[in-house]
């Protein structure tokens, strides 16, 4: 097998408190008033850190994000305690990306600008909609109003660089509003957009009672509709829900769909690493349950779920994540970082050339229009075989 390279090495925080549990939300949140006291949550955070940093000796931290639930609810001085407890275990690059995730309502400029001085330099507020009959059908607590001056503070704060989400394709929304939704967003000369559609996931109450959603072809318009107001207002689109101008893309997504390798820590956080002496990756996961987190962690053994990535996998993980990217995979790096050729793709790789998903340009794996349209019949062509390595 190929010897691998490190690839570069973020960390996630995960803080899975919310003030509410939204009916559309799949991720690993919790009422804030079951919360743990934010003083043993971050113990139980750093004593986490400091189980994995045997397998990290020697490595700086290229990214950092704080993601939750939502973190925007811990004091400034608990993010504080966090990031100076964190780089004291394991230095980060004078140049690293900080984020912190923040929702509208569960903030103000004071604690913006406490974020700031503690070292977030990045902040990704949760907008969703600036329509508060639209943020009512998805269960936000926060209004258009607050969602505007959430923006507003963060640039106040001194934050230049951040990232607004909005959804698109909500319960009774019309292309028309989808498009307002967009101009009031760029009217807010955010660095970072993330636009997704919203879509109907396993364990959420949208789920077991789905609200009327529009139709496909009103989606396939909002979408294309979307795409195009960005572009005019100057954003580039670089992987399939996220649009930037210049200077501006995520750098801790992009270390993710690349292959990159990441810490977890936080209840229900996943990490993935590469053990070059040894030619193995691995993939593991935190306990769901904060209490139960919290326990294991400062025990010092909160990694469970350890598994080993075989070869088959890896080749899947690359395409599934880099193939998200406009700019697709480049093969020098599918080789480095996990050990996969292109031989190793095949048939899947002649089929998705052959159906113009794919194309092969330059030492990149590319998706054409076509293929970024159709990701998921793109991506099936790439599933390993069942029980394979």
């Amino acid at each position: 097998m190929t010897t691998l390279q490190l690839p570069p090495l973020s960390l996630y925080v995960h803080v899975p408190w919310c003030l509410r549990k939204c009916p559309y939300c799949d991720f690993n949140s919790h009422a804030l008033a079951g919360a743990l006291p934010e003083v043993r949550y971050v113990d139980a955070l750093l004593a986490d850190l400091e189980a994995e940093l045997p397998q990290v000796w020697g490595r700086r931290l290229d990214s950092l994000f704080i993601g939750g639930g939502t973190p925007s609810l811990l004091s400034a001085a608990a993010v504080d305690r966090l990031l100076s407890g964190i780089r004291a275990r394991l230095p980060l690059r004078p140049d690293a990306e900080v984020t912190l995730e923040a929702n509208p309502g569960a903030v103000e400029q004071g604690r913006f600008e406490g974020y700031r001085e503690a070292g977030v330099n990045r902040l990704s507020i949760g907008v969703q909609s600036f329509d508060d009959t639209l943020l009512a059908r998805i269960g936000r607590v926060h209004s258009a109003d607050e969602a505007r001056r959430a923006a507003q503070a963060a640039r106040a704060a001194g934050f230049d660089n951040f990232n607004l989400d909005l959804m698109y394709g909500l319960p009774g929304q019309t292309p028309a509003q989808s498009l307002a939704d967009l101009e009031r967003a760029v009217a807010l000369a955010p660095p970072h957009l993330s636009r997704y559609q919203l879509t109907l996931e396993p364990n959420t109450l949208f789920h077991a009672r789905p609200p009327a959603l529009p139709e496909d072809d009103d989606l396939w318009r909002m979408h294309e509709e979307g795409a195009d107001a960005l572009a005019a207002h100057g954003y580039t689109q670089y992987e399939v829900s996220a649009w930037a101008r210049p200077g501006g893309c995520c750098r801790h997504n992009l270390n993710y769909w690349q292959f990159g390798d990441y810490l977890g820590i936080g209840a229900g956080a996943h990490g993935k690493l590469s053990l070059p002496a040894e030619g193995r990756i691995l993939r593991y996961a935190k306990p769901r349950d904060p209490e139960r987190y919290a326990a294991a962690a400062l025990a010092g053994a909160a990694r469970t779920q350890q598994r080993e990535v075989g070869p088959a996998e890896r080749a899947f993980e690359l395409m599934l994540n880099g193939l998200r990217l406009v700019e697709g995979i480049d093969l020098a790096l599918c080789e480095a970082h996990a050990g996969v050729t292109a031989a190793m793709l095949e048939p899947g790789l002649g089929e998705a050339q052959a159906r113009d998903l794919l194309r092969l340009e330059d030492g990149r794996l590319v998706p054409t229009a076509l293929g970024r349209r159709f990701l998921n019949d793109l991506l099936a062509l790439f599933l390993p075989d069942e029980g394979g390595g």
